[in-house]
């Protein structure tokens, strides 16, 4: 019996309820493991026992994605939310997965450094972080999880523990499977620990913020390549609304100067708190997440705000061309990605119903991302059909 076969491993193994539902689909059993090797035991088991897996962190963004196939086993690494290692003087540090992000920035806080990722979702843990690939304003700046993170360690669908990467940012070996891992939607294995690089704690941040018509091409060009060097520049619009909000981020010593020398006129407001809608997401029946080259933000503001739809609500990065819309419905979704797509972007329904037009749009990486898959999880164990194609 599979149940006695897992609860042979010592892990604490309780029966799934609706609460612990991936994307409406019910697992049949929950295991709290507490280590990377009891983690590979539970995927031994359900290896030998063909049992569907699917982990989960903080259980944030479980409705996120198409469900999946069938979900037998939810492993969730709720116990493993320690910081293992940490090296202040190399800006490096080494944790579990299931620690939240509030958590290590805490912990991080007395030496005055942080992982310089905004996350939009509070509580979201590491291991949800770069399963989704999730990432805020100051992307602009620092990156996205997938240039932080120099090493990580996973669990394969046999069991099987893997490690890739250093332990310093200049000694980064191996193939490198925290990229590779990064936005997979626990379709490859279970991610147990990860080793990111960290930056200094800005000793002073400046908000600055202002209206703009929908047509900002011209000006998020400007303000990207100013010399005044912001950290963010973000955009919030909801319909019914003429004008968007531009708000941008200064940090560092010289912050307040910074802030007061950007090209904008008439002066705007600034502030040393963020305004109430920064680092959220906009909320709505459905998330979408859109994604055009910088170039072409201006193209993508002007379409959405001026699209015959109501009720719906754009936020995002005007910097790096990653935006998330809210919409009431799903008619209009296919025309929408048509545009998205003909900027040279993506659409991306990240919740909610996709209206028929499917969740993740024109993928031409197709065929290798199932070669992948299938040499990463040959029995199809690992959140089965959670992500592109099925996969």
């Amino acid at each position: 019996m599979p149940q006695d076969a897992l609860a042979k491993t010592g892990v604490t193994i309780r029966p799934a309820d609706a609460g612990d539902a991936v994307a409406g689909v019910q697992p049949t059993w929950v295991a709290l493991p507490e280590s990377t090797e009891e983690v590979a035991a539970l995927l031994r088991v359900a290896a030998e026992h063909d049992l569907a897996v699917t982990p989960v962190g903080g259980g944030t963004k479980l409705d996120w994605g198409p469900p999946p196939e069938r979900c037998d086993l939810l492993v969730d690494l709720c116990c493993l939310n320690e910081v293992l290692e940490y090296a202040a003087g190399d800006l490096v540090v080494r944790v579990q997965a299931g620690i939240t992000l509030e958590a290590l920035n805490r912990h991080l806080a007395p030496q005055n450094q942080e992982l310089a990722l905004d996350i939009p979702v509070p509580g979201t843990t590491v291991g949800g972080l770069l399963a989704t690939a999730l990432c805020g304003p100051r992307r602009f700046r620092y990156g996205a999880p997938r240039d932080l993170i120099i090493g990580i360690t996973v669990v394969l669908a046999d069991g099987t523990i893997a490690r890739s990467g250093g332990k310093v940012v200049k000694n980064v070996a191996g193939y490198d499977l925290g990229k590779l891992f990064t936005g997979s939607y626990g379709t490859l294995g279970v991610i147990t620990e990860a080793t990111f690089r960290l930056h200094p704690l800005p000793p002073h941040r400046r908000w600055v913020t202002t209206k703009t018509g929908p047509d900002l091409g011209a000006l998020a060009v400007q303000l990207a390549r100013s010399q005044t060097e912001p950290s963010a520049i973000e955009l919030d619009w909801s319909s019914g609304s003429p004008d968007c909000t531009l708000a941008l981020l200064f940090e560092g010593a010289s912050a307040a100067s910074r802030a007061a020398a950007i090209p904008i006129t008439p002066q705007p407001e600034t502030s040393d708190d963020p305004p109430t809608w920064w680092n959220r997401l906009p909320d709505g029946p459905t998330l979408l997440e859109l994604r055009v080259p910088p170039g072409s933000v201006g193209t993508l503001v002007r379409e959405v705000t001026s699209a015959p739809m109501t009720g719906h609500a754009l936020r995002g990065s005007v910097a790096s061309g990653v935006f998330h819309l809210a919409v009431p419905d799903t008619r209009r979704l296919p025309a929408l990605r048509d545009r998205v797509e003909a900027l040279g972007g993506r659409l991306i329904v990240l919740s909610g119903p996709d209206g028929g037009a499917g969740r993740w749009g024109t993928i031409s990486a197709l065929d290798l991302m199932r070669r992948v898959k299938a040499r990463f999880d040959p029995d199809r164990r690992m959140s089965p059909g959670r992500f592109v194609g099925g996969i």
